[in-house]
């Protein structure tokens, strides 16, 4: 009993930080970011790292049951897409958190965590040119020849530049914020790593900070 009342009350913790940093990048520069220039109407939202890293804490389906939860009252806040947006954000952010926490729970290593969130980027962009080609035209009033055009040189870089940099952020900042955690109670303190387990965390973290400016210097060419 006492482990799911901790899982419940870090289950509603990251929910509420996870609206928190979504509803924060759509009202501070992050949420005017535009990673693809030719479609400044998507716009980048942080919350899939609170969420995946719950979700590696907690397991696949609280990953699930948080990104409803978010998405559900983003639609009734401040969202202005409606229905149709929140369906995206519940398809979008599960296609990257879910397939990563499946393997994670299956590999529970760095190894396993890298290639979780490697998966997780590749499914989230192939799920995201397919919804966007049955959906965009349905609240974007454009038809569909118009979209399919927009398939290539606007959704897949977005889409993957997206998930690159929601990996990058991830990398660096999981293991800061699961020691937070160890202190609060709310996740169970492991046994102190060998040197070999903190080469890996530091060859993680730098993996994080490799793709998260790989991801940058991306954006800034497509600038121009």
């Amino acid at each position: 009993m006492q482990t799911k009342t901790k899982k419940m009350t870090l289950m509603a913790m990251m929910a509420a930080l996870a609206y928190v940093v979504m509803w924060l990048s759509k009202v501070t520069l992050i949420g005017a970011i535009v990673l693809v220039p030719a479609a400044p109407f998507l716009q980048y939202d942080p919350k899939d790292v609170v969420i995946v890293i719950a979700a590696f804490l907690m397991g696949p389906l609280y990953g699930f049951v948080i990104s409803l939860l978010v998405s559900l009252v983003e639609m009734i806040t401040i969202s202005d897409t409606g229905y149709i947006g929140c369906i995206m954000n519940i398809i979008s952010t599960c296609c990257f958190v879910c397939p990563a926490a499946f393997i994670y729970k299956k590999m529970k290593t760095q190894k396993g965590a890298v290639i979780g969130l490697a998966v997780g980027c590749v499914l989230v962009t192939i799920a995201m040119v397919l919804w966007n080609y049955l959906i965009t035209p349905l609240y974007m009033g454009m038809d569909r020849a118009t979209v399919a055009g927009m398939l290539l040189p606007v959704f897949v870089p977005f889409n993957l530049l997206k998930a690159g940099i929601n990996m990058a952020i991830t990398l660096i900042l999981y293991k800061p914020i699961v020691r937070i955690l160890r202190k609060t109670g709310l996740v169970e303190a492991s046994a102190g790593g060998t040197g070999e387990q903190k080469k890996s965390k530091l060859g993680t973290w730098v993996l994080g900070i490799f793709l998260l400016i790989t991801c940058i210097v991306c954006i800034l060419v497509m600038k121009g």
